[in-house]
């Protein structure tokens, strides 16, 4: 059986502000920090065995995952293609918007200069498929936007369900499939 973990990254300073971050390079907060230090001890609690961290090159995903690589001791890699999704005119704007949960689910839509979600999917599909290829247990260090299209992967979902689905920053979840 094959197996890879997701990390979203702890809180960062537009989480608090309820800005759409997307690509635009946004800090870790204090608590951030520790919600990191947290998800480790948990990595470590839950006995998780991981080969490498892979995580975006944003500064929120890449410091969470050295905070966790340098407590757990698993290598640490930056991917690329684990980037935030570019949300074009939507960045810095409250998330909470209809609007933007409308635009989510036009699979299509650029955002207006952004990346669409079908964009974000491909890649992010293309990452997964390196992981079952690689025989490695891995975890990805990453984002809410990036999570939607880990979870579309592995599970079947309608288009609001795709749209809405978020986990909490630094939880861990665990996902498998048949080798």
């Amino acid at each position: 059986m094959g197996r890879l973990y997701f990390v979203r990254h702890g809180e960062s300073e537009w989480n608090v502000q309820k800005r759409i971050c997307g690509q635009t390079d946004v800090a870790l907060t204090d608590k951030g920090r520790e919600q990191a230090r947290m998800s480790a001890a948990k990595i470590i609690e839950r006995g998780i065995k991981a080969d490498e961290i892979w995580c975006s090159p944003l500064q929120r995903a890449k410091e969470t995952a050295e905070i966790i690589s340098g407590i757990t001791g698993i290598p640490l890699r930056v991917e690329p293609r684990l980037i935030e999704q570019n949300f074009g005119s939507y960045e810095g704007k409250n998330w909470n918007t209809q609007d933007f949960f409308e635009s989510k689910q036009r699979f299509a839509d650029d955002y207006e200069g952004g990346e669409s979600m079908l964009r974000v999917a491909q890649r992010i599909y293309n990452v997964i498929d390196d992981v079952k290829a690689s025989g490695k247990t891995i975890i990805l260090a990453a984002h809410n936007g990036i999570v939607r299209s880990v979870q579309s992967y592995f599970h079947s979902e309608t288009n609001e369900e795709y749209a809405s689905f978020g986990i909490p920053n630094c939880v861990v979840v665990d996902y498998t499939w048949e080798d």
